[in-house]
This record gives structure tokens, sequence and C-alpha cells, in this order.
């Protein structure tokens, strides 16, 4: 048996017992967090492949291209040359960045080479990928700025020891025109204009300039410089790494391979892609109650995706637990639990899982909040102030108004009441949370019989109303 085998082995019986267990949960993410660092050089090439398409979302032009590629390269004594291209467009690092470099991890473990190229002369230019305009280029502060905290970030899902970093600017600030000229007259434009978001822009009447219809150009020489045997990138960059393929013909090198990564839905279930700018992710760099927290508030639909997103759990182990959900055996909130728990054990360790697991239950799983601490707010001050204000001005739990109100837009904006009935949510919609707060109480609590108890729930954050 493979020491991949023998850990699905151990974390199969564990998945099988009672998941609302914390010693079961804490022995298991020991078990699939060593999981993160374990050699897999004992696996077939076959087996290789399957481990790195089942993750994916294409590999061309094949799974079985891949394992003849890594069966070749072994034969000369040599893995595979893997690159991954980074444009450092931003200082804030979420999940979504970090599936790309899970599979990197991978694939360094399988014992191949992985070279991160840093597209210093790239991110000048801008990836329009997917872009509904022309997207600002950065200055050479800018990257610099940005590059200095990506690296920290996302270390705790790759080994930065075990790489080689290039910056793209190395062979194309030197590339001349003529020698540009002559590259181009054997590419169609034709298959730069395949792009949809091109063909949208173009048809909306929106700008498109030549610096973004050269960027896969650009991306393509990357792989010409290396040539490499696979190019990583998110499913929306596909048009990009085929122009490596296509580019390493025409210099007569053996084209790459292509792997694809699943672009990730953000935590609000709205199905737009994990993104800072629509407040849908988790920063890599966020407490660790905070991680566990923003996890446990995702629909359930998307605990299957996270799970092969950001685990190192195999098919067999999350078609085991989801089963156990469709039979009854276990419960979608536990599951979750363990889900936030993987996150947070990845980035912080076990004993911070267990520590914000055990902090979630305390105040989130429990029928009242009479014992739980929480900021006050006195209504007869700030009862005038609709919700948004409240949240941002008073309680800091929002950076602005504006922030507020997408957190309503969400769904993500409750009154929590509490009396002798019981503890009822009511939802928050973006037009009750613009009106005066204490009238939204007011009205609330005219409801229910008797004495209670106002909490105003902002994702997992509460603070009383009084």
């Amino acid at each position: 048996m493979t020491r991949l085998g023998e850990s699905v082995a151990r974390a199969s019986e564990l998945l099988a017992q009672d998941l609302s267990s914390d010693s079961t949960v804490q022995q298991l993410l020991t078990e699939t967090k060593a999981r993160r660092y374990l050699d897999l050089s004992d696996l077939s090439a076959k087996e290789q492949a399957e481990l790195i398409a089942s993750r994916t979302v294409e590999v061309l032009p094949g799974v079985a291209k891949l394992a003849e590629r890594i069966e070749a390269r072994a034969a000369e004594g040599k893995g595979l040359h893997i690159k991954l291209g980074i444009d450092p467009t931003a200082t804030d690092v979420h999940l979504g960045h970090a599936v790309p470099l899970i599979i990197l991890s991978r694939f360094q473990r399988l014992g191949h080479d992985v070279t991160l190229i840093i597209g210093d002369f790239t991110a000048k230019i801008g990836d329009p990928s997917g872009r509904t305009a022309e997207r600002p280029p950065l200055t050479d502060e800018d990257i610099a700025q940005n590059l200095a905290t990506y690296r920290e970030q996302v270390r705790p899902f790759f080994d930065f020891e075990k790489v080689s970093f290039r910056q793209n600017s190395e062979w194309l600030a030197p590339y001349t025109f003529p020698e540009l000229l002559g590259l181009l007259s054997q590419v169609p434009v034709s298959q730069l204009l395949q792009r949809e978001d091109f063909r949208n822009r173009l048809a909306a009447g929106s700008g498109l300039t030549m610096t973004e219809l050269l960027y896969p150009i650009a991306q393509g020489l990357d792989s010409v410089a290396l040539e490499c045997d696979v190019e990583l990138g998110g499913a929306d960059q596909l048009l990009n790494l085929q122009m490596g393929r296509k580019l390493m013909e025409v210099h007569r090198q053996k084209p790459q391979l292509v792997v694809t990564m699943p672009l990730i839905e953000g935590t609000d279930g709205t199905g737009a892609k994990m993104s800072k700018s629509k407040g849908n992710y988790v920063g890599l760099s966020a407490p660790a109650d905070d991680v566990f927290g923003k996890i446990m508030s995702v629909p359930d639909r998307l605990m299957e995706p996270y799970l092969k997103a950001w685990t190192e759990w195999t098919d067999a182990e999350i078609a085991l637990v989801v089963s156990r959900i469709e039979d009854r055996s276990l419960h979608p909130m536990d599951l979750k639990k363990v889900l936030a728990g993987e996150v947070v054990a990845a980035l912080y360790g076990v004993d911070a899982a267990m520590t914000a697991r055990a902090g979630f239950i305390a105040q989130f799983s429990r029928k009242s909040f009479t014992d739980v601490e929480t900021p006050v707010v006195e209504l007869s001050e700030h009862g005038a102030e609709p919700a948004t204000a409240v949240l941002s001005k008073v309680l800091g739990f929002q950076p602005s108004a504006s922030a507020a109100r997408r957190v309503a837009k969400q769904n993500g904006l409750r009154l929590v009441i509490e009396s002798d009935g019981g503890q009822e949510a009511v939802v928050l919609p973006e037009a009750e949370a613009i009106r005066p707060l204490g009238e939204v109480v007011a009205e609330a609590v005219a409801k229910v019989d008797g004495a209670a108890r106002v909490y105003l729930k902002a994702g997992r954050k509460l603070a009383e109303l009084r």
C-alpha cells in the first residue's frame, strides 16, 4: 500500500465515526494536516496523473498524456517541469488564490520541479481575462509592494524552499520588435479573438487595446523561455495557456500540457467568484476564529467543492461524508465544522483549529446568547441611525456603511430576538438596514410576547441592542 493509501485508510476510519466529537475531529485534522507534507513519490505515473486530474477542470490534451509525460521524464531520471505564473496585482491574498498552490504542492511531493513566474513584465500590461474593461497598468513600485506579502501569506499551502523563481522581464524586456513581428506573423488573429470577454467588450463598444491582445503572447513566451512540461492556471486562463502550446510549436518545442483549476465560488453563495471586491472571500491573513466563522457561514452546497479545493481529502473520502449526509448519519453542520477546521489547521495548525472550533460552538451553537460577552449598543443614543451606520461607525464590524449594505444584500444581517418562547432570527434586507435601527427593533419586538433581548448579528459578529 502507498503512503497515501495508508493515510486514507486511517482517515476513513475516523470519517465513519461521530464527527460531532472533538476527540475524533482532532485526530482527523492531525491526520489530514500531516498529509499536506506527505511524500507521494511512490505513486505510479497513472496514479499521479489521476491524483492531479481529480482536482482540476481540464487536463489537455488528456490525463493519459499527462501520465505518458510523467513516465517519459522518469525514464530520463527527471521529474516534470511545472510552471505557474503570478501577476502581483494585489497585497491581500485569499483562499481562492491558494487553489493552484495546493496542486503545485502535490506536484512537488510527487517529485516534480516547479517554477513560479513572477509576472513583473506582464503585470504592467494587465491580464484581461474575464474583465469588462481594461485594467490599469501597475508600476514597479506597485509590483514590489504587492509581491512583498504574497509569499508569506500562501506559505502554509506551499513549500517555497523547493521552487525556482523567475521574473518574466528577463526574456520579455529584451525581446525585439522584429522578433515580435516574426512571431505574430504565425499567430492567427482569430485565435486571439476567440476570447468571449474580448468579443463581448467589442460588441458593447468598449475599448480593447493592443497590449491586451498581446498579453496571451507574452504569457506564452514564458513557456517558450522555460520549455515547460505543464502549465497551471485558472479555468478562465485556458486560452492564454493554449497560446503557450501554440508558441512552443512555433519554436519547435514539445508543447506543454495544460492543467486548469476551478474558479472558486465566494462565501456568499450568490455564484460569484471569490473576490475581495465582492467581499465574499476568506483572507489568508485573517485571524483563525474569523476564518472558521466565515467558512461556517457558507451555504451547505459549497461544502463539497470547498473540500475538494482546500483539503487533501481524496474523492473516496469526500464521497463517504456526502453519503453519510444523505443517509442522515452525519449532520451537515458537523461536516462544515470539520471543513472550517481543515482550513484553519492549514493556516495556523491543529491546536488553533480546535480553539476556533470551541469558540464557535460556545458562541453560536447555543440556544441563548445571554451568557456571551458582546458589545452593547444603546438605542437611546443610536436608535435614530440605520443599522449600516451602527455596524460601521459605532461597532466597527464593517469598514463602511456601504460594506454593511453589501452584507445586508447577501442576507448576512439579522436581528436575533430572545424571549421566553426561544430564539428567533429575523433577516434584515437592505431596505430595513437603512431605516432607523430603533424603529426596526421596536417593530420586531412588538410581535413578541413578554420581555425580549435583541441582538444585531452581521455574519458571525454579534452585539446586543438595548
